[in-house]
């Protein structure tokens, strides 16, 4: 049986700018990596802190919300990972 004939597709046109669009992603600024790591080192200092001193501080008069406070901090870090590259 005889092999059938390959055609030739056409490739797709595609414009300079679309072509160019796709570039390398950009690297982190400088201040991304030390300020992420502050806010997991700070939430975390914050919270054992708060265990430590049987609930009297960092801030006395709020109570429980030191807990808020202190995962506050360590989701401004992980919200600063997702950006970095």
């Amino acid at each position: 049986m005889p092999k059938s004939r390959m055609r030739k597709k056409e490739k797709p046109f595609v414009s300079e700018a679309v072509a160019h669009a796709a570039s390398l992603p950009e690297e982190s600024p400088k201040w991304l990596a030390p300020l992420m790591v502050a806010g997991f080192i700070v939430g975390l200092l914050w919270i054992v802190v708060f265990y430590i001193s049987s609930t009297k501080y960092p801030i006395p008069h709020i109570g429980a919300w030191n807990m808020v406070v202190g995962f506050g901090f360590v989701a401004f870090g992980f919200s600063l990972a997702t950006r970095w590259r």
